[in-house]
């Protein structure tokens, strides 16, 4: 899962950096308004967390503009400025959720976590499928009870396809998903990490659909 950090205070944005690795996140900064609206545009994110108060582009346009082009990704505005009025443009303008400076960051972690598993339909807060349990808070899998050790990145395209489940999910599709914006990306990779994660939870989990990609389902 992938997450976009558009706030201009720089020790802010590496703090929720640190947060978002920490919990299992890839994750791209941006420093200013136009930054996060080209990133917004040509990246693919599973969330965004907005400073409405950003340089060159404010927020609360930038906002506006994602909203008005079709771009629904999930967006938590973060804001310094504490009046009802500024919540309510916020709102308005398109946002999901809203936090005012200063905040708890696992507070916007759960928050997150709220916003994508409403995007993705899910009910819970850990997501089951059979003996298989992928718990985002604390960026832990077990299968049948038994915690199962991923590294990073199998954790990452594990999280995107079983928020996604039944659904055919391309190897391009996990590839923007699994990697942050400068990482050198090879969607060849994807491949080693679900034959990595089959031979750690079982060859009938992720089947591929040929040309197309791969899907995880509910055991029959």
């Amino acid at each position: 899962m992938r997450i976009l950090v558009a706030e201009d205070e720089a020790a802010l944005s590496e703090q929720l950096a640190a947060a978002l690795g920490t919990a299992g996140y890839a994750v791209d900064c941006a420093v200013d308004g136009e930054r996060a609206d080209f990133l917004g545009r040509t990246e693919g994110y599973d969330a965004v967390v907005l400073d409405l108060g950003l340089p060159k582009v404010d927020g609360l346009t930038l906002l506006r503009r994602w909203r008005e082009s079709g771009i629904g990704t999930p967006v938590l505005v973060l804001t310094a400025r504490g009046s009802w009025h500024e919540k309510v443009l916020g709102i308005d303008g398109g946002a999901d959720d809203y936090m005012a400076k200063p905040f708890e960051i696992e507070e916007v972690l759960a928050r997150l976590r709220a916003l994508i598993r409403r995007a993705s339909g899910q009910v819970t807060p850990a997501i089951t499928i059979g003996a298989l349990v992928l718990d985002p808070r604390s960026a832990r899998v077990s299968l049948a009870g038994v915690p199962v050790k991923l590294t990073s990145h199998e954790f990452r395209v594990l999280s995107y396809l079983m928020h996604h489940r039944g659904r055919i999910v391309s190897q391009g599709e996990l590839t923007e998903h699994i990697y942050s914006q400068g990482f050198d990306r090879d969607s060849n990779t994807v491949e080693v990490f679900v034959a990595r994660l089959r031979r750690k939870l079982g060859g009938s989990l992720i089947a591929t659909v040929r040309g197309m990609g791969y899907r995880i389902e509910e055991p029959a």
